[in-house]
C-alpha cells in the first residue's frame, strides 16, 4: 500500500491532535481543562501547514494512493482547506460559548475535531469505502454534541430527532451503495463509471443510484428529508448547529459531488431530475416556512434548507447538458455557493451568539434596536445577513450569481424553470433577512428589555472568528474573479476532465 505522509500530513496532525486533546482531557484537573480548547485550536492552526507546503509544492498535481481510492488533487487541497478554517472559527466560537456554561470538558473538542477528520477524507476519498467512512466520521461525533446540554430537554431531543433519522439516512445510503458495488463489481468511483452506462437501463441500478442520493439528502437537509434541522438546530449549543449548517452540510456536498461527477456522470437522467425536484422543493418550502420564524437560530435552520437548494441547482444544469464547458460551470458554480455559504453562515451565527449574550435571547423581536446599544454585532448582523440574501458587494451576491449563470440555458425548459423557481424564492429570503436587519437598526428597544451588560460580546475569540469571516465576506464580494480562475480549475478536476 503506497501512501505520501506529505499529501496525508493534515489528516496527520488532526489525528495528532485528537490523541493530544484526549490526554489533557484526562490528565488536567477541572480548573485547567481549558487547555483543550487551546490545543484543538492550535493543533487546528498546525494542520492547515501542510495545505500550504501542498500547494506550492512542484511535485504532482494529483497524489493517489490505496489503490486510487484516496486522492490528493487541488479539489481536495482547497475543501480540506475550507473544512480546517471552517473548524477553527467554530473552535473559536466555541471557547467563549462552552466557557459561559462553565463547561470545560476536552469531550466537546475531541468530538468536533473528530468530525472535522471525517471532513478531510471525504474530501479525498474517491471510492464508496472512503466516502461512507469519512461521512459516518463526520456525523457520528455529532449525535453526541447536538445533545451536549444533558440537562436541557430541548437539547436531549435535539440529539435523539438527529440521531433516529441519521441512523435511518445511514441505513438508506449503505443499501444503494451496496447495491452500486453488488451491480458493478468495484467500490472505486472510475470503476462504477466505466460500468454505469451498460446498467443505465437496468431497474436495479436505477434503484441503487436513488438510494444513495437519498441517502445524502438527509446529509444536506433537502426538502423532504428536512425534518430534523429545525429542532436539532435550536436545540444544540449554537457553535455546534453552526458547524452542523455548515461542516457537515459542506461535507454532504462534496460527498454528493463526487459521486454524481466522478462515479455517475454517464447516467444523469437517473439522477438529474431526483436533484431538480429536491433543490425546487428545497427552495420553496425553506423559504416559505422561514417566513414565519420568530426565533433567529430556527430562521436560518429554515435558511439554511433554502441555501442548501440553491446549491443543488447547478447539479440540475449538468443534469441535461452533454456540454463538458457546461458541467464543469456547473460544478464550479457549486463549489464557490459551499466556500461563500460557509463564511457568511459561520459569520451569522457568530452573530447569533454575540446577540444572544447582550439580549438573553434568540428571539428577533427582543433584538429590536441592537444598533443602539451593540453597533458592532448590529453591523455585523446586516454584513452576514443580507449577504446571505445575495445584496452587493457582500460575497452571497457573487454566489448568487454563478448559480443563475449556471442554469439559465434559454434551449431547455427545465432548467429555465429552476432558474425562475430560484429568482422567486431569491426575492422571498430577502424578505425574512431583511426582517432581522430592520428589526436591528429600525424598530425602538422594546419595554422591559434591559440589555445585558456583558462587556465581552465582541471580544477575544469570537470577534477573531466574526472578524476572519466578515473579511472574507467583503473581499469575495468586492473582488469575486479574482477567485474565479480557482475555481475554474477546481471543477475541471472534480468532473474529472469530461
Amino acid at each position: 500500500m503506497n501512501l505520501d505522509y506529505h499529501a496525508l500530513a493534515p489528516e496527520l496532525v488532526v489525528a495528532a491532535t485528537i490523541l493530544v486533546v484526549l490526554t489533557l482531557d484526562v490528565v488536567l484537573p477541572r480548573s485547567r481543562k481549558y487547555w483543550t480548547a487551546f490545543a484543538a485550536v492550535l493543533g487546528l492552526a498546525i494542520a492547515a501547514l501542510p495545505l500550504l507546503t501542498l500547494a506550492f509544492d512542484d511535485g504532482p498535481q494529483s497524489r493517489s494512493m490505496m489503490g486510487g481510492g484516496y486522492v490528493v488533487d487541488e479539489f481536495a487541497l482547497v475543501l480540506k482547506a475550507v473544512f480546517i478554517v471552517g473548524g477553527y472559527l467554530v473552535l473559536l466560537m466555541s471557547v467563549s460559548f462552552i466557557e459561559s456554561d462553565r463547561y470545560y470538558q476536552g469531550e466537546y473538542y475531541l468530538l468536533m475535531i473528530t468530525s472535522i477528520l471525517g471532513s478531510l477524507v471525504m474530501a479525498s476519498s474517491r471510492d464508496l469505502i472512503t466516502l461512507f467512512v469519512g461521512l459516518e466520521l463526520v456525523t457520528g461525533p455529532l449525535f453526541l454534541l447536538a445533545g451536549w446540554r444533558k440537562g436541557d430537554s430541548r437539547s436531549n431531543e435535539a440529539a435523539l430527532k438527529f440521531f433516529i433519522l441519521g441512523v435511518l439516512s445511514t441505513a438508506i445510503l449503505l443499501y444503494g451503495m451496496s447495491f452500486l458495488y453488488g451491480l458493478t463489481g468495484s467500490v472505486t468511483f472510475e470503476g462504477i463509471r466505466q460500468a454505469a452506462p451498460a446498467l443505465a437501463d437496468s431497474g436495479a441500478f436505477r434503484l441503487a443510484v436513488l438510494f444513495t442520493i437519498v441517502g445524502f439528502g438527509f446529509k444536506v437537509t433537502a426538502v423532504p428529508f428536512h425534518f430534523w434541522a429545525p429542532d436539532t438546530y435550536q436545540g444544540a449549543p449554537t457553535p455546534v448547529t453552526a458547524y452542523l449548517s455548515v461542516g457537515s452540510k459542506t461535507a454532504g456536498f462534496v460527498g454528493l459531488m463526487l459521486l454524481c461527477y466522478q462515479a455517475l456522470p454517464a447516467v444523469t437522467e437517473i439522477w438529474g431530475p431526483t436533484l431538480w425536484i429536491l433543490a425546487a422543493l428545497s427552495m420553496t418550502l425553506g423559504n416559505l416556512t422561514a417566513l414565519r420564524q420568530d426565533n433567529v437560530v430556527r430562521l436560518l435552520a429554515y435558511s439554511s434548507i433554502a441555501q442548501g437548494g440553491f446549491i443543488l441547482v447547478p447539479f440540475a444544469a449538468a443534469a441535461v447538458s452533454n456540454d463538458p464547458e457546461v458541467i464543469q460551470e456547473a460544478a464550479s458554480a457549486i463549489i464557490v455557493y459551499v466556500i461563500i455559504y460557509a463564511f457568511m453562515n459561520l459569520g451569522a451565527f457568530g452573530v447569533v451568539i454575540a446577540g444572544a449574550r447582550r439580549t438573553g435571547s434568540v428571539e428577533i423581536d427582543d433584538w429590536a434596536g441592537m444598533w443602539r446599544y451593540s453597533p458592532r454585532v448590529a453591523v455585523l448582523g446586516a454584513v452576514f445577513f443580507f449577504s446571505l440574501a445575495g445584496i452587493p458587494p457582500l460575497a452571497g451576491w457573487y454566489a448568487k450569481f454563478v448559480m443563475f449563470l449556471s442554469i439559465l440555458r434559454p434551449d431547455n425548459v427545465w432548467t429555465t424553470a429552476l432558474a425562475v423557481i430560484a429568482a422567486v424564492n431569491a426575492v422571498i429570503a430577502l424578505v425574512y433577512y431583511a426582517r432581522i436587519g430592520k428589526t436591528m437598526w429600525m424598530d425602538p428597544v422594546p419595554e422591559g428589555i434591559e440589555p445585558k451588560a456583558d462587556s465581552r460580546p465582541l471580544v477575544g475569540s469570537l470577534a477573531l472568528a466574526l472578524g476572519i469571516t466578515a473579511l472574507f465576506v467583503g473581499a469575495a464580494g468586492v473582488f469575486p474573479y479574482e477567485f474565479a480562475g480557482v475555481f475554474a480549475d477546481l471543477a475541471k478536476t472534480v468532473t474529472g476532465g469530461i
